[in-house]
C-alpha cells in the first residue's frame, strides 16, 4: 500500500514539475508562454489538438550565445577594439550580438504564439499579453536600465527614451501583432508535401510580407528622400570631422534628425560611438525611431527561419535547404548593397544607422548559425548548447541582472594597471562567467523571470 502510494506521489510530482517547468521556460524575453492553456474561448477545432511541444535547444542556445557575447561586450571586452561598437561604417564582433537577439526573438515569437493558439487562448487575450509585455520591456529600458543614470539622479529633462529594451518592446509588439493578425493553422507533413512544398513557408504568409516591404520602403524613402536641414539629402554619414568636416551636425542624415525633432536632444543617447573617431558634438542615439524599423524586419526574418522550424518538421533536410538558401540570398543582397566593403557601397554597413544591409548581414549570418546549431543540437545531439543554453533560458534576467550590478563587486573590482588588457579581460571574463553560473543555478532550481 505505502509502495503504490509513493508511486502515485511520484508520479504526480514529475507531471506537475513537468509541466510547471514547460510553462516556465517559454516565457523568454519577446515569447508569450506557450502554455498558458485556457478555458473559455478555445480555438482547438481550428488549429488541431495540443500536443505537448517539443523544445528547440538550438533556439534557446542561439539565444544564449548572443546574450553571452553581449555581456562580455558591455562589461568592456578586455578593452580591445574589436569588442568595441564601429565608430560608423563596418562590423565588429560587438556589432553582431544585439541583432542576433532580435533575429531568434522573432523566431521564439511564431513558435510560443502557435503552441499558445494551439493551446485554445483566443486572439483578442493574447493580444493583451503581448501589449503587456511590451510595456514592461519599455518601462524596464527607461527606468531600469538608463545610460543617463551616470548624468546625475534620473529626471525627465536627461531621460533617454530610446534603448535597447525599449527597441526589443517597439519590435516585439509590432512583429507579434502582425503574426496574431494573420496567424494560420500550421500545416500538417502531408499538406506541405502536396502544395507547393519549397514557397509554403512564404506564401502562407504573404500579408505579413507585404507589411514588412512597405516598412522598408518607408526607411529607404525617408533615409534617402527627406530633406534634412543644413545637410544633404539621403547623407549616410557621421557628421563631425567626417567627409573633411563639410556636415559636422549631420550625424546619421534622417535617421538622427528624426530623433532630435521628435524626441529632442537631452533625450537621446549623449555619447555615440561615433564621438571617439569623428568627434560629433551632436546627441545621435542607435536605437533611435528610423532604425526600429529595420529592427522590425530583423525580428522577421527571425519569424521565417521559426516558420520554417515549425512547417518542415521532421524534414531535417528540407529545413537545412532553406536554411541555406535564405543565408545565400541575404547574403547576395549585402553583396549588392556595399560591394563587400566598408564604404564604397550604395549602403554601408551600419549598426548606428540599422541600415537595411546590415540587417540582411546579420540574418544571413544568423541563418547560418541555425544551420549548424539545428542539426548538431536537436537532430543529432552532438552538443546539448551548454553552457550557453542556460542563459538564452533566462535571457531577460541575465540581461536587466548585468546592467544593473556592472559596477558593484564580483562583476568590477579595482585594477592594479588600468591599461593592462590581461586585467581587464580577466574581469571581463569572470564578470561574464558569473552570469552564466547564475544563469546555470536558475535553471537547476527551476527560476525563470518572465514579463
Amino acid at each position: 500500500m505505502q509502495k503504490s502510494l509513493d508511486d502515485f506521489n511520484n508520479w504526480i510530482s514529475k507531471a506537475i514539475n513537468s509541466r510547471e517547468t514547460d510553462r516556465l521556460i517559454n516565457s523568454e524575453l519577446g515569447s508569450p508562454s506557450r502554455a498558458d492553456a485556457l478555458g473559455g474561448d478555445s480555438q482547438l477545432e481550428a488549429w488541431g489538438p495540443a500536443a505537448a511541444p517539443q523544445r528547440l535547444r538550438c533556439v534557446d542556445t542561439f539565444r544564449g550565445i548572443a546574450l553571452i557575447i553581449m555581456v562580455f561586450v558591455n562589461y568592456g571586452g578586455g578593452k580591445y577594439w574589436y569588442f568595441k561598437h564601429s565608430s560608423w561604417n563596418g562590423l565588429t564582433v560587438a556589432d553582431l550580438v544585439f541583432p542576433w537577439f532580435v533575429f531568434i526573438m522573432g523566431s521564439s515569437i511564431f513558435l510560443s504564439m502557435t503552441s499558445t493558439l494551439q493551446r485554445g487562448c483566443s486572439k483578442f487575450r493574447l493580444l493583451g499579453k503581448i501589449a503587456w509585455r511590451s510595456f514592461l520591456l519599455i518601462s524596464l529600458g527607461i527606468v531600469v536600465v538608463n545610460p543617463n543614470y551616470c548624468l546625475g539622479p534620473l529626471s525627465w529633462d536627461k531621460l533617454r527614451i530610446p534603448g535597447v529594451l525599449q527597441r526589443l518592446g517597439v519590435t516585439y509588439f509590432v512583429v507579434a501583432v502582425l503574426e496574431l493578425l494573420f496567424a494560420k493553422p500550421v500545416p500538417g507533413s502531408g499538406a506541405s508535401e502536396r502544395r507547393c512544398s519549397s514557397l509554403r513557408d512564404i506564401l502562407s504568409s504573404w500579408p505579413q510580407w507585404l507589411f514588412i516591404l512597405l516598412l522598408e520602403s518607408i526607411w529607404l524613402g525617408l533615409t534617402f528622400f527627406l530633406p534634412v536641414p543644413g545637410c544633404p539629402t539621403g547623407y549616410l554619414g557621421p557628421g563631425g570631422i567626417g567627409d573633411l568636416g563639410r556636415y559636422p551636425n549631420c550625424t546619421g542624415g534622417a535617421a538622427g534628425y528624426i530623433d532630435r525633432l521628435l524626441l529632442g536632444e537631452d533625450h537621446l543617447y549623449q555619447h555615440p560611438s561615433s564621438a571617439v573617431l569623428y568627434h560629433t558634438e551632436v546627441a545621435y542615439d542607435p536605437e533611435g525611431i528610423l532604425g526600429t524599423i529595420n529592427s522590425i524586419v530583423m525580428a522577421f526574418l527571425g519569424v521565417q527561419a521559426g516558420r520554417i522550424l515549425l512547417y518542415y518538421k521532421d524534414q531535417t533536410k528540407a529545413i537545412l535547404l532553406r536554411f541555406t538558401a535564405w543565408s545565400c540570398f541575404l547574403g547576395l543582397i549585402s553583396v549588392a548593397l556595399t560591394k563587400v566593403s566598408e564604404n564604397e557601397g550604395s549602403i554601408p554597413i551600419n549598426k548606428n544607422l540599422w541600415s537595411i544591409s546590415y540587417v540582411t548581414t546579420l540574418s544571413s549570418f544568423a541563418f547560418f548559425i541555425l544551420l549548424v546549431l539545428y542539426p548538431t543540437v536537436d537532430v543529432k545531439g552532438l552538443w546539448t548548447g551548454t553552457p550557453f543554453f542556460y542563459p538564452g533560458m533566462n535571457s531577460l534576467l541575465v540581461y536587466v541582472g548585468h546592467e544593473v550590478f556592472e559596477s558593484y563587486f564580483p562583476f568590477q573590482w579595482k585594477l592594479g594597471d588600468d591599461q593592462s588588457h590581461r586585467e581587464h579581460l580577466t574581469q571581463n571574463i569572470v564578470a561574464t562567467a558569473l552570469w552564466v553560473l547564475i544563469a546555470y543555478i536558475l535553471y537547476k532550481k527551476k527560476i525563470f523571470w518572465k514579463i
